[in-house]
């Protein structure tokens, strides 16, 4: 029976449960992975033995979700024979009768830290990733470097070299651009999406396993592009705040036909703990963004006589400063209760506009304003009452409902669907002083009963996934603004973190500014001169 790549994670964390987690000696055995909890004290020894003759190279990664680790040839690191990050590995150049490979490894963060790891062996035709490294800090990086924004991803690795016999010299990375030198190689890069909306660490670490192998990779991940020696090896890709994504590249060789693989690299393109683009926080943007829309539409519609085109603009702006200060009041008061109090409003408003699109809305007695206003006001704030003791429950249903009815406002744009008088009804009626006289019946016809489908189905499933991915997690993330002090205490005392060395901001604003300046002004003449005497 074949075991899913979900049980053959959790089978190995349990197995490194039962061996005592971060501490003592990790057998490995080539191109099989293992998974290993890291801690900061105490560094874990990675030993393989036994390596046939015929291997000449032997690549070693390690994996981690969000938490750096340190992987290195010695115990104690130095700059230029370890590596530190999320998704790093070293190249082991074998010597003649060598067959025992030893690595160290261990995390940045002082809590265990859930890995996985594999060391790749390569024979002597097969291309050697980084070995022609001249931007790194390691003499052979196989690499990828990789950093986001919210509007694209960058990557980047240092080129490939031949392949040698163990003991010989390598080829030379500048001896010329023929067929016999390393210009000859190329590069494919593969991408591959985990799974949408799950960020947990047991998909990643099934996944990443997908992504480490040549012919693993040729199978699950899209080639994107092939690039030469020619080409710079860096490429830019759109990013997707949120969704999980894996980028590899194989260098092939196309003299001998032989290939090997980078390091695979993975990002969410957000951030686990920093503020505005939080893995956690995108829901709380995007209900931030409603609440403080609709409330600022209505108000500048009532009190000023702007045009529709600035309304719509100011609003946007308004909507995105809304979400972005839910955001912040977040990270940094980790207040559960208003977050969720504004969500449950929101889905409460929905709930209410919902009940009063059918019939029931049409009753003489809510052409009173008072009455009208006072039911749908009670009805809207019945939902975060009611959800009070479970505010997970509550950030799901919200999310699951209100996401999809937003897709279906999408629709509406095109293809026209009475469901969108959901809520243009509450609308109108807000903005407009006679509008509580008009009937609010409307037609419903096949394209709602298509489209109310659509909207059942996306909310059953949104609801139905966020459950079950989230039934084994932490009712809520750790508080950010907590983490972030930490992570900033941790960086301040630890010598080895790349941003220990990072100028503070304001030295480095200083210095871009005096960099500007001098840009501006004149060059000063060499030399002294002196007025002549007349």
């Amino acid at each position: 029976m074949r075991l899913s790549p979900y049980a053959v994670v959790l089978l190995g964390l349990l197995r490194v449960l039962r061996h005592g987690g971060a501490s003592g000696l990790l057998e490995l055995s080539l191109g099989k992975f293992r998974n290993v909890l890291l801690n900061q004290t105490n560094p874990v020894e990675a030993v393989i033995r036994n390596i046939a003759s015929n291997v000449t190279v032997v690549i070693f990664q390690v994996h981690a979700q969000q938490s750096d680790v340190v992987i290195s040839f010695d115990k104690n690191p130095s700059l230029n024979s370890s590596g530190t990050g999320v998704d790093k590995g070293l190249v082991s150049i074998l010597r003649p009768q060598q067959s025992v490979c030893t690595w160290y490894l261990r995390s940045l963060d002082a809590s265990q830290v859930l890995s996985t790891a594999i060391s790749i062996p390569y024979m002597e035709k097969d291309p050697i990733p980084g070995g022609c490294n001249l931007e790194f800090d390691l003499e052979v990086d196989p690499n990828i470097y990789l950093d986001y924004t919210l509007v694209d991803i960058h990557i980047k690795f240092a080129p490939a070299n031949l392949g040698y016999t163990r003991g010989a010299n390598p080829p030379s990375c500048d001896s010329g651009t023929g067929q016999n030198s390393r210009w000859r190689l190329r590069y494919d890069v593969y991408q591959y999406f985990l799974p949408e909306n799950d960020l947990s660490e047991m998909v990643l670490m099934s996944h990443i396993r997908k992504m480490s192998e040549v012919q693993s990779i040729k199978a699950n991940g899209v080639k994107m592009l092939t690039l030469t020696t020619d080409d710079k090896t860096n490429v830019y890709f759109s990013s997707l705040p949120g969704q999980g994504v894996i980028y590899n590249v194989i260098v092939w060789d196309p003299l001998w036909n032989t290939s090997a693989a980078y390091i695979p690299v993975h990002t969410y393109a957000c951030s686990f703990a920093d503020l505005v683009d939080n893995c956690s926080s995108l829901n709380l943007l995007f209900m931030g963004f409603i609440f403080t829309g609709f409330f600022f539409f209505v108000f500048i519609t009532r009190v000023t006589g702007l045009g529709y085109d600035v309304r719509l603009i100011l609003t946007a702006v308004a909507g995105i400063v809304g979400g972005l200060f839910l955001v912040a009041s977040w990270w940094r008061f980790g207040s559960v209760l208003l977050c969720m109090f504004v969500i449950g409003l929101v889905l409460g408003f929905l709930f209410s506009s919902t009940v009063f699109f059918t019939p029931l809305g049409d009753y003489r007695v809510f052409r009173d304003d008072v009455v009208f206003w006072v039911t749908f006001s009670s009805v809207a704030l019945m939902i975060p009452v009611l959800f009070v003791g479970c505010p997970r429950i509550l950030n799901i249903l919200a999310s699951g409902i209100v996401g999809s009815y937003a897709v279906i406002l999408a629709i509406a744009c095109y293809v026209y669907t009475s469901l969108a008088y959901i809520t243009l009804d509450l609308l109108r009626r807000v903005l407009n002083d006679y509008f509580s006289r008009a009937y609010t019946n409307v037609p419903f016809q096949t394209n709602d009963f298509i489209i109310l489908s659509v909207w059942v189905m996306l909310a059953l499933s949104g609801v139905t996934v966020q459950l079950r991915r989230e039934r084994s997690e932490v009712p809520f993330p750790p508080h950010p603004y907590l983490t972030w002090k930490r992570e900033r205490e941790r960086r301040s005392t630890n010598v080895l973190d790349p941003s220990h060395h990072i100028p503070p901001l304001r030295e480095r604003i200083h210095n871009k500014l005096l960099h500007i300046k001098e840009f501006f002004q004149k060059e000063q003449p060499a030399g002294e001169r002196t007025p002549l005497l007349l």
